[in-house]
């Protein structure tokens, strides 16, 4: 029975540490885009425009994106983590990876992300959520090696 409490505290303990990471991972998306994700979101339950509906599920997607990415990332370094410092830090690169990754996502397509989901644009929310979900479960593979 000892053990099992080990665990449990082990199971507290690696919660309490991802899951303000997992925070601090949307706190810093948030910040990082210029547009903001939870306004357009709200504003999207204006069911009288359309571009506002559609705007705020382009940044659903994206966001939400992100987060997956993110957890995925951070469910493989709890995995692999040797000690919480080592989960901590990989939670800290994969935030700043995603980041990267948009970005770089940014400059390389013909259109700007960062106007075309304010605009309304879906299927740029959608691409760039999938991205950050590939981004995220390579670099869950990366981590584990």
């Amino acid at each position: 029975m000892a053990s099992q409490w080990d665990n449990i505290l082990n199971f507290l303990l690696y919660l309490a540490v991802t899951l303000p990471l997992l925070g601090f991972g949307m706190l810093v998306f948030l910040f990082t885009t210029p547009y903001k994700e939870y306004a357009l979101i709200q504003e999207g339950a204006d069911t009288s425009d359309p571009q506002k509906q559609c705007a705020a599920k382009a940044a659903a997607h994206d966001l939400g994106g992100k987060i997956i990415g993110l957890s995925i990332v951070l469910a493989s370094a709890i995995y692999h983590s040797v000690n919480l410092l080592d989960l901590v830090i990989w939670g800290v690169v994969a935030t700043v990876f995603q980041v990267l990754v948009f970005y770089l996502f940014e400059l390389i397509t013909p259109f700007r992300v960062i106007s075309e989901i304010p605009k309304g644009n879906v299927a740029v929310g959608l691409f760039a959520s999938r991205l950050s979900i590939a981004t995220g479960l390579l670099m869950a593979a990366l981590i584990s090696y």
